[in-house]
């Protein structure tokens, strides 16, 4: 009986087996993790500086043969870093003034005010106020002066240039020029025509 039982042999346990591999196993996890790391560092060490690359103004046929380097933006792409070449003043139309008109009430009445005093809802909050449009200086000044200020800013005023763009821009100067002189106009400049509308 006894030799029976000591024939016997007992499995065991399933955790116990496990551990059991797991204790084996150590010493290969952690030489192949070893090798890994020393691998990827010798991969790192490569000087990224120096890997083949074109330079953005390098000339064609230096490394590579290009027929346009750098390469030309396709037609129609608006750049998003830079102002575009400035356009011309558009012709003064009706169309351009209401165009104007439209512009100047959402971008430029709330500090300057809808009449171009200098008092919009924004200056009544506390904001400094611009000058009037309605002054010497401004009324002297050429319209290329309020593209160029809608375009770059002045004093408090930051740019304009990626809210407006280039034609609503003169539309707006045009606009204030039909401010400057409605509220500097007199009942003789009115076309006698329409003079009983104003009396």
């Amino acid at each position: 009986m006894r030799n029976s039982f000591n024939a016997i042999k007992i499995a065991p346990h399933p955790e116990e087996a496990r551990s059991a591999v797991s204790k084996d196993a150590r010493p290969f996890c952690r030489k192949w993790i070893v090798v890994t790391a020393l691998c990827v560092a010798v991969v790192a060490c490569d000087n990224m500086a120096n890997q083949p690359k074109r330079l953005p103004f390098e000339l064609p046929g230096s490394k590579i043969a290009e027929p346009h380097w750098p390469a030309l933006p396709p037609a129609g792409t608006v750049a998003r870093d830079g102002e575009p070449e400035p356009m011309p003043a558009p012709p003064l139309t009706l169309a351009l003034l209401e165009r104007g008109h439209e512009r100047f009430e959402i971008a430029c009445a709330p500090c300057h005010g809808r009449a171009g005093d200098g008092h919009g809802m924004i200056v009544e909050r506390g904001f400094p106020a611009p000058p009037a449009f309605h002054i010497d200086r401004l009324r002297a000044a050429p319209v290329q002066h309020f593209y160029d200020v809608i375009t770059h800013g002045y004093g408090a005023m930051f740019a304009y240039a990626d809210r407006v763009v280039p034609r609503d821009r003169w539309a707006i100067a045009a606009y204030i020029r039909a401010l400057q002189a409605s509220g500097n106009a007199k009942l003789a400049d009115v076309p006698a025509a329409k003079r009983q509308q104003f009396q």
